[in-house]
């Protein structure tokens, strides 16, 4: 029988929510949330998330002190009656400077502040202009750097970098992601697959009472102990086409038309890839499984035999039914990892050769650190999201497998 939460038990989980909240929700929401805006660090006009029109006034506070400064140098190669002119934009200038001190580095304005900026910005650069035009032939320290300084200082007005859902929009008609996710379902499905076969088999001899099973399970758990990045730097010397062993042998078994082609190819790149990853964590995939069978109980095996039951049987009415959890538990685990595959790939291949070992976790990589485009990152982030969600939904549906019983 359920029973509703008492006030009492949900203080209890209390600080269990705020650590899921603090570590999972809110770094999902930060993504989600970049997604909305063209977030990309190496340009000023989109380094932060800007809902409305801002300034950099920093920038334009110290271009509006060079103008001053440099225009101080020329007063004085001018007439006396044209040295107003330029006291009076100098004036403005310290103005200006007067009133933005201490300000915020970025501020946001109004549309009538935006538009009284940009018409003083164009105000003084006419009335310089003016200054400057009529002595055609004086050879003035600064003139050349004003017009530089003024389009810098038009530079310091930030416009909002809200997209909304354009970025989804675009995600949509990107070939390059449509290749990077059927390159990670490809990876995936063939990797999580074959692991299961070889896990199961290893996890059905390490559950035999044989002697020296001991030294079975220690040994096979060596290739999942190994660091990922150590693992696939391995296995790139194995590929290598000159002096790598495994390239050697698949050319001599005809598997490739040359040992190069292990890695500098697009299949041989991919298979190169899968089989690394099978190596590595096929004991993972045993050791869940090898867990699973040791919970069935012996018992059954005995009447099962009595009964008359061959072994296969016994295997595909007793081991396999109970076995559905744990088979659960261990695709579903391997599977969410195989599909968030970063380092295996970015040591090993590189997301190569072009571009065709590049999952989703590599693309998004290239993207937010390689490109500093962290809203079109994080839609590709997202959407991994998504995929996973889905994932672990149609596991769980289709294998119908409850991992929670209630009492």
């Amino acid at each position: 029988m359920k029973r509703n939460l008492t006030w009492k038990q949900f203080f209890f989980i209390l600080p269990l929510l705020a650590i899921v909240s603090v570590f999972s929700l809110y770094p999902i929401l930060s993504s989600f949330s970049y997604t909305l805006f063209d977030y990309r660090t190496n340009d000023q006009q989109h380094a932060k998330l800007f809902l409305k029109s801002s300034l950099n006034v920093s920038l334009f506070y110290e271009d509006c002190d060079y103008i001053a400064y440099y225009l101080e140098g020329d007063i004085p190669l001018v007439e006396e009656s044209d040295r107003a002119a330029f006291k009076s934009v100098s004036a403005d200038l310290k103005a200006m400077l007067a009133r933005f001190e201490g300000a915020e580095s970025i501020v946001a304005l109004s549309g009538k502040d935006a538009a009284e900026l940009s018409a003083f910005l164009d105000d003084i650069g006419a009335r310089m202009d003016a200054v400057y035009g009529r002595y055609p032939d004086v050879q003035f320290y600064n003139r050349d750097k004003m017009p530089v300084l003024l389009d810098e200082m038009r530079s310091c007005f930030i416009n909002t970098n809200f997209t909304g859902l354009e970025s989804y929009k675009a995600l949509l008609s990107d070939k390059r992601f449509a290749s990077s996710l059927g390159h990670t379902l490809l990876f995936t499905g063939v990797s999580v697959a074959i692991e299961l076969l070889l896990g199961l088999s290893l996890a059905l001899i390490m559950n035999k009472a044989i002697k020296g099973v001991g030294i079975v399970r220690t040994t096979s758990l060596i290739p999942w102990a190994i660091p990922t990045a150590v693992s696939a730097l391995i296995w790139s010397y194995l590929y290598d086409g000159g002096s790598g062993v495994v390239a050697q042998v698949f050319y001599k078994l005809g598997f490739i038309a040359a040992p190069e082609h292990m890695l500098l190819s697009a299949s041989g790149a991919m298979a190169a890839a899968i089989l690394a990853d099978v190596w590595k964590t096929t004991p993972y995939m045993a050791l869940l499984l090898l867990a699973g069978l040791q919970t069935i109980e012996p018992g059954l095996y005995e009447s099962a035999s009595i009964d008359g039951a061959t072994g296969c049987k016994a295997f595909l009415r007793i081991t396999l039914p109970l076995l559905k959890p744990s088979i659960l538990v261990a695709l579903l685990f391997r599977t969410l990892d195989a599909f968030r595959v970063y380092d295996l790939i970015a040591v090993l291949t590189g997301g190569g050769p072009g571009g065709a070992t590049e999952t989703l976790s590599v693309y998004a990589y290239k993207v937010m650190v390689s490109q500093s485009n962290y809203g079109y990152g994080s839609v590709i982030v997202v959407a991994m999201f998504a995929c996973v969600a889905a994932i672990a939904f149609v596991f769980v549906r289709v294998l119908g497998a409850e991992l929670i019983h209630d009492d």
